[in-house]
This record gives structure tokens, C-alpha cells and sequence, in this order.
């Protein structure tokens, strides 16, 4: 017979922290509640951070040890910062608190209970170009002819696997609903994931996701270890819950069903993140798992003014499927509605948003406090042309710059070397993507095509030598052909759709797990192209656009940013995804149009639509100060068909009232006078890219 005892503290915990002059009223609920489930729901710049880490010191000041508290967080720097905050607020030592991502708490549970599973506890992580590397040796000991029909790459084939592992689904399921366009495919690509998983077992290794899937493993088939680890983490707090996939949400389920003390924090409006295995369903059904939940909502927002707000709340109030919040501000009201802005094309918008940034560092803000949002890469391209142009100093925080995409080089030395045949670095680009043809064997066909008369024509001929058998070296050979044909030599748009058309579309399938994201900016790359006569005219003023004024032009690929300025004086561009989690005091919004943003893609599913209904919401509650939001109100289509433009149905579903509606006019250009950034942020005028 086994009796249990439970220690009872000597006395009352006595609090240090001063909790009520520290927070609001609504995150000191939060900080000081009792046991049980608890649902957080809070709002963009609600002070989210500041209450979890609160509520971490509030648990260590109460008693709780802090080896017993769980705090999963989607960075482990994050986490660094919370605790380090903690340690400052109790003057505790706190380093035994678990706190970290997934899989980092995922790593250090294995560490101990590895052997459980078959594995050494010096297993090695595999990153990703590790498990691609792993993978493509899959490929080979499957005996699968990748030259027979194109074969998707291993970092395809590791997207695949690890969204099945985050979503809960089988491989086949998710070739189906993702990747239709390999199903035929389906049962070599399970046999390649089957090899995967067999080979890292055998050779004492796990990726990043086998670090959550053993830890799931573990606490399902081994009832002792699963007991321990329930009995330990007597609190389990989770950050950005709204961005858990199914596999993170089961983990937080069965680590804390013993105690049931599961805090779980989070904006379901800020769920964008479905096409990489979030799922927001896990916030909006945590009731139904936990039906005793404690729900708190933190909805005084300190960032944004009344009037961007009001906006947000108007905005998000149309999905159906959310939790219901309302933020209010914190900062008085500025008299101003955020501004709508149609301009005539998407040139003008570029031109509009340079001229208004200048305007707004003239008044007073630093470059660094503004920065300009776009649901996808390719809305920045003519605004990077014409900050170049302007020499307004920019940092993308969306990753490379449109024109230094490799499927952008690609399509882009296809173009060149029809402009400039002797042109060697884009001809052994472009016959490097044709199947069997590596660098090597691109030198030995470049050796032919530098001495010959007519590099185009011999490429297309019988003579030349050195060259792979086979449907590849045809379809190369074929497009080249149809690139300098009469109507499409000259025509920049019509040779980016033709390099699409003929093998390149199926080539960005197999090559990349956002196949559809490239082969839309290269779309919209065409449709760019359509304002120039001739391919030379293009290539040479995206040549210009980064060499004018320089004593060294770098061309389009190279770095832009103007040397001398303050290293933070940098406009920001952004993706929105990538600006989640931030702030500046101003924020355009631009290419704000219907198809653009909702993107075309999105609107075939309700839940896909609310998502970027999601990520409207986000962009607009990044701004502090000041929001402007810009669409264009034509776009030119192929062929110079100019198609009029609709605003987004996130602008027009809501009153116009919440909007300042501004009418932009061309100024006639005055030769005698003007100033342009450079001159204020040069400390030595001698210009220059840096690199």
C-alpha cells in the first residue's frame, strides 16, 4: 500500500515583485490567476511578452520550483530575454527553468531518453542541407531514373515528409493535397521517405522534425517516462500559440494533462503562418479540449494610434471563424485616418511612396522608423528600381532582393545571352538547369560556343559536340529557338512566358517547395517587362537602375544600399510575414488590390482567404504613427493590355470613413533645382555599392 504526501510551504508566499504597479488590470489577471487551464488571448501590442515573463516570476515567487516550469517559445532567444527579464524581477537563479522552442526542450528530453527508441544519446541533429544531403542519397538507393521524368529535388522531397510529420498526415495525403502535380509520383516518394527515416535510425541521427515526433513517440509508447515527464512540468506555458502546428499542440496536451496547468498565449488574428503547417484551429478549439479553460483577453494596445486601430477592429470583425477581442489604445488619437492612396499604375505607386518617405524623413523620422509591407516579393520590384534611382538607402528584411532570386538570375541570363550571345556566365547558368548537364560539362559546351561565329545558331545545330542525348537537351535547344524568333526577340514579356512555357514552370515544380511563389514573381516580372520596346532596353535600365551616379556599378545582382549612410539609416522593405512581431512609426501598405493582396491563389478557400484577412490585420497594426495604404489602379498585362485594378476587398469592406482618401498628381520636373538623399547621408562623395 503506497501512501502519498504532499509538502505544504511554511508559510505564505510574500510577493516582492510589485505585480500591480507593473501591469495593466487585464495582464495582472492574467499574471496572478490560479491554477488550472488558462486561454490568453492577446492582441497585437498588447504587452505579451511583459505578462508571460510576469507570470513566470509570479509562479517562482509563489513557490513553484523552477525545474518544474515548461515555457515554449518560437525562438530560443526569445526565451533567452524572458528569462534573463525573470531573473531580474526575482533576483533568482532561474536557469533550471525549461524554456525554450519545441525543439530545443524537444532535444534535451531525448538526450536522456534516447535509448527508449533505438538511438544513442549522442545522436547527431541533422540540419537542413544535412537531411537534403541524407535524402539525395535516398534518391540514388532507391533505383528511381530521375532522368526518365523530372524528379522533384531533395529539398522538395524534404518539405513533403516534414509537413506530413507537422500536420498529422501520411505522405500520399499530403502529395495529394499539396503537390497534385507529383502524384504520379507518389509511392517512389514514399519509398524515398522510407529509406530517409531508415537510414537516419541506422546511422544515429534525427532532423529537426524527429525531434518533436520521438518526443511524441515517447510519451504514447512508454507510460513510465511519459508519467515522469507529466509529473514534472507542473506549469507548461506556451508563446505564439496561434502558431503551433498539430504535432506541437498534441505535445502541449500530453505534457500537461497530469497537472492541467497549461497557460497558452496567443492572437489567433495573427495566424499567418498555414502554408508552412500552423494551425490556427488549435487556439480556436482549445475550449473544446480544456472545456474548464479560464479565458483573459489583452486588448489595450500600447503600440498604434486610436484611429489604426479602429481600422484593424473593422477589418478582422469579417472572418467568421476567430476569437472574438476588440483592441483599444493606450496613445491618444492623432486626428488623422490612416490614407488610401490609388495611383495610376504601379510606377506612380513607386514614385509616390519615395517621394512621401522623403517628405517624412524631411519632418523629422529617421529612415529606420518607416517601413513599406507587401504581401509578396514581387510588389517590391519597381519600388527597389526607383529607390535605387533615387539613391534612398533600403534593407530588405524579406530576404534577396527581387533580381538576386535564383529563379529570377535564371529567367534573367536566359535574356541576356540572347542579347549578348557571348555573354558566358548567363551560358552556363542556363545549361546547368538542363538535366545531366553540370558544371563541367557546361565548360566543355561553353568552350565550342565562345569561338563560333554564331553561338545562338550553332547551339541549335547538329555540329556541336559535347552535348547530353536525350528530351532535356531538345527542350533547351528549343527554347532558344523560340526566344529569338521573329515577335518575341524583341519582346522581354513574351520570353519570360516563353522560358515558363517550355520547361522552366515544370523545373521550379521539381526544384523548390514554393514552386508556385516563383513562378508568380516571374509572372509579374513579365507583365513588368511589358513597358519596354526591346529585351536590350530592359536588361540595360535594370543595369542603370543600380549603376547611376557610382564610380563602380554593380549591376542589378549587387548590394544597393549607398555606402556612407548610417548603418541603421535604411528604409525597411518587408514581407508581412516577415514584419510579424515588429513595429515602426510609419508603415505603407502597398499594392493593397484585388488579387494582389488577397493574392488570386488564396480566395479559392474560405480559410485561406481569412488567413490573409490575418495578415491585412497585421500589416495595418505595425504602424504606431502613421498608415498609409496604396493600390494601383491599373496593371499592364502581356501584350500592353492595361487591366483596371479593384482595391482589396480588406480596403472596400470597410467604412471609407476609416480611411483619408488622397488624389496624387505627377509634378512637372524642374531642371534648376531638386535635392536627392544621397548628398544629405555621403561622408565622403565618392559614392559607391557596396557588396
Amino acid at each position: 500500500m503506497t501512501k502519498r504526501y504532499t509538502i505544504k510551504p511554511d508559510t505564505a508566499p510574500r510577493f516582492l515583485v510589485p505585480y500591480r504597479e507593473a501591469l495593466n488590470e487585464e495582464q495582472h489577471a492574467v499574471v496572478s490567476a490560479g491554477n488550472g487551464p488558462k486561454l490568453v488571448i492577446a492582441g497585437a501590442g498588447s504587452g505579451k511578452t511583459r505578462t508571460v515573463t510576469y507570470r513566470v516570476a509570479r509562479l517562482i515567487e509563489a513557490g513553484v520550483a523552477p525545474s518544474r516550469i515548461l515555457l515554449c517559445t518560437f525562438t530560443n532567444r526569445a526565451a533567452r530575454e524572458m528569462l534573463s527579464r525573470v531573473e531580474g524581477l526575482v533576483r533568482a537563479d532561474v536557469r533550471r527553468v525549461w524554456g525554450g522552442t519545441f525543439h530545443s526542450v524537444a532535444n534535451r528530453i531525448l538526450r536522456r531518453h534516447a535509448e527508449t527508441l533505438g538511438y544513442s544519446s549522442k545522436f547527431t541533429i541533422l540540419d537542413s542541407e544535412d537531411a537534403s544531403d541524407l535524402l539525395d542519397a535516398c534518391i540514388d538507393g532507391a533505383a528511381i531514373d530521375t532522368r526518365a521524368r523530372r524528379f522533384p529535388k531533395a529539398a522538395v522531397v524534404r518539405e513533403i515528409i516534414s509537413l506530413a510529420t507537422n500536420t498529422g498526415h501520411s505522405v500520399a495525403d499530403l502529395v495529394a493535397r499539396n503537390y497534385p502535380y507529383f502524384h504520379v509520383l507518389t509511392s517512389q516518394i514514399e519509398r524515398v521517405a522510407y529509406l530517409y527515416a531508415e537510414r537516419k535510425h541506422q546511422r544515429n541521427a534525427m532532423d529537426y522534425d524527429d525531434l518533436l515526433s520521438n518526443w511524441r513517440r515517447l510519451m504514447l509508447e512508454h507510460k513510465e517516462i511519459a508519467d515522469a515527464i507529466r509529473d514534472q512540468f507542473q506549469h507548461v506555458l506556451v508563446d505564439e500559440y496561434q502558431d503551433t502546428n498539430a504535432l506541437q499542440s498534441d505535445l502541449v496536451d500530453l505534457v500537461g494533462s497530469k497537472h492541467r496547468n497549461v497557460m497558452v498565449v496567443g492572437d489567433d488574428a495573427q495566424s499567418i503562418y498555414g502554408w508552412r503547417g500552423a494551425h490556427v484551429e488549435n487556439m480556436l478549439s482549445f475550449r473544446d479540449r480544456y472545456p474548464d479553460a479560464e479565458e483573459y483577453r489583452l486588448e489595450a494596445n500600447y503600440r498604434s494610434r486610436p484611429e489604426i486601430l479602429t481600422l484593424a477592429n473593422a477589418s478582422i470583425e469579417h472572418n467568421r471563424r476567430q476569437l472574438q477581442k476588440r483592441l483599444h489604445a493606450v496613445r491618444p488619437a492623432s486626428g488623422v485616418e490612416p490614407g488610401l492612396v490609388p495611383l495610376r499604375d504601379a510606377n506612380q505607386q513607386a514614385s509616390f511612396v519615395a517621394s512621401r518617405v522623403l517628405e517624412q524623413r524631411d519632418e523629422g523620422l529617421r529612415l529606420s522608423d518607416i517601413a513599406v509591407l507587401y504581401r509578396s516579393h514581387w510588389h517590391a520590384l519597381e519600388l527597389q528600381l526607383e529607390l535605387s534611382r533615387r539613391n534612398i538607402p533600403y534593407s530588405i528584411r524579406s530576404g534577396l532582393r527581387f533580381f538576386e532570386q535564383a529563379h529570377v538570375k535564371d529567367v534573367m541570363a536566359y535574356l541576356r545571352l540572347v542579347v549578348n550571345p557571348r555573354d558566358e556566365l548567363a551560358w552556363k547558368r542556363v545549361l546547368r538547369l538542363i538535366p545531366r548537364v553540370g558544371a563541367r560539362t557546361a565548360a566543355r559546351i561553353w568552350e565550342h560556343l565562345a569561338v563560333a561565329e554564331n553561338p545562338l545558331a550553332l547551339v541549335r545545330s547538329t555540329d556541336l559536340t559535347d552535348v547530353p542525348k536525350g528530351e532535356g537537351w531538345q527542350t533547351f535547344t528549343a527554347l532558344i529557338g523560340a526566344l529569338t524568333a521573329p515577335g518575341v526577340a524583341d519582346s522581354p514579356s513574351k520570353q519570360i512566358e516563353t522560358i515558363l512555357q517550355r520547361g522552366y514552370s515544370e523545373y521550379l515544380q521539381g526544384a523548390y517547395e514554393n514552386a508556385d511563389a516563383r513562378e508568380e514573381d516571374l509572372r509579374q516580372l513579365a507583365r513588368f517587362a511589358v513597358t519596354f520596346e526591346t529585351t536590350e532596353t530592359f536588361l540595360t535600365e535594370l543595369w542603370l537602375a543600380n549603376s547611376e551616379r557610382f564610380n563602380q556599378p554593380k549591376g542589378t545582382l549587387g548590394e544597393d544600399i549607398i555606402e556612407g549612410a548610417d548603418e541603421d539609416e535604411r528604409l525597411v522593405l518587408s514581407s508581412i510575414h516577415q514584419a510579424k512581431g515588429l513595429e515602426w512609426r510609419s508603415v505603407f501598405v502597398i499594392w493593397a488590390s484585388e488579387g494582389k493582396f488577397p493574392s488570386a491563389r488564396s480566395l479559392r478557400e474560405p480559410e485561406s482567404e481569412e488567413e490573409e484577412r490575418r495578415l491585412f490585420y497585421v500589416a495595418v497594426t505595425r504602424a504606431c504613427d502613421e498608415l498609409t495604404v496604396c493600390y494601383p489602379l491599373t496593371v499592364s498585362e502581356r501584350g500592353g493590355e492595361m487591366i483596371i485594378q479593384r482595391p482589396s476587398r480588406f480596403v472596400s469592406e470597410v467604412s471609407p470613413a476609416l480611411f483619408q482618401v488622397w488624389e496624387v498628381d505627377d509634378a512637372l520636373p524642374d531642371p534648376s533645382g531638386g535635392r536627392e538623399l544621397a548628398t544629405d547621408l555621403e561622408d565622403d562623395g565618392s559614392g559607391g555599392l557596396l557588396n
